[in-house]
């Protein structure tokens, strides 16, 4: 299929995901043992968004939230800039960008805490960033998390939040030491800009969508794919019930499209719509509401 080039950029900037699918890679857990995740780095989450030190507080080097993210690179205590301390009772969000956390039979989530004290901490997951579900508290060390008795089932998360217990506070580290967090339970997440794809206040696609939609089928296709799930979003303007059901029709809209792709024959395609209540940016500038006008692929890997 040629591909015009207005079609390459859009792909390139409102479809994103790596270019490249993940295979196995096998990681030290800070315990003197191992964890082998099957998305090797893709696992792992992308941003630390809001860092609530505790008090007391840790050494100046180890208060970078940006420690946790990535895959874990904690040696030990002459390496303190590589793992985020939270401080007696303090709390990171971190969040998944280029993949989601999703339940899966057994293991979903590695929390990696490190250093010669481990402190128990407590879990909490969420879509958005703002309605939480509480997984309780995880044991220190390497922490092996099942989310399945807590959501229901299809439900993807982007955030995660860890929050020291506010016990056993002392020493220069006090707190939980988090080196990473990742996903063992992932899927690839794929994001495709609403503006590009339907008109104003349509479900409907334009007629240059179709053919990036071809390219982005064209792209996921080549992974071993079990399910694509399809989710509309909108920006805050108007009505909930309104919101979620254009977001819905939206997602079937694109659903329908890729359903007629043979590289997708074989994958199961879900919808839902989520209307304005997982937003990405805010909705206070047209920048963020644009940014949050868009479906979503939550791509699942066979298993």
């Amino acid at each position: 299929m040629h591909i015009r080039p207005a079609i390459i950029a859009f792909i390139v900037g409102a479809l994103c995901g790596p270019a490249i699918a993940q295979s196995a890679k096998t990681y030290a857990d800070g315990s003197d043992g191992t964890v082998t995740l099957p998305m090797g780095d893709l696992s792992f989450a992308d941003s630390a968004l809001r860092y609530e030190m505790g008090n007391p507080a840790p050494i100046e080097p180890s208060r970078d939230p940006r420690a946790a993210i990535g895959p874990p690179d904690w040696e030990s205590l002459d390496t303190p800039e590589r793992e985020l301390t939270l401080g007696c009772g303090g709390s990171v969000v971190l969040r998944f960008e280029d993949n989601a956390l999703i339940d899966i039979e057994g293991t979903d989530l590695y929390v990696f805490e490190v250093g010669p004290d481990v402190e128990p901490t407590f879990l909490a997951i969420s879509a958005d960033g703002e309605t939480w579900t509480d997984i309780g508290d995880i044991s220190g060390g390497r922490a092996d998390v099942d989310i399945a008795p807590y959501v229901a089932q299809g439900a993807s998360f982007s955030h995660v939040r860890l929050t020291d217990d506010g016990e056993e506070c002392s020493g220069r580290w006090p707190g939980a030491d988090i080196d990473a967090v990742a996903a063992i339970g992932t899927a690839e997440r794929f994001v495709l800009s609403g503006e590009v794809l339907f008109e104003f206040d349509s479900a409907s696609l334009r007629d240059s969508a179709r053919e990036a939609l071809n390219a982005t089928a064209e792209a996921i296709g080549i992974r071993a794919l079990s399910e694509v799930r399809v989710v509309g979003h909108t920006d805050s303007r108007g009505a909930d019930d309104y919101n979620r059901q254009l977001s819905l029709d939206r997602a079937q809209a694109v659903r329908d499209w890729l359903s007629t792709r043979p590289e997708l024959q074989d994958v199961t395609l879900t919808t839902s719509g989520a209307g304005e209540s997982q937003p990405t940016a805010g909705n206070d500038t047209e920048a963020g509401r644009r940014q949050n006008r868009r479906v979503e692929l939550i791509a699942v890997p066979t298993r």
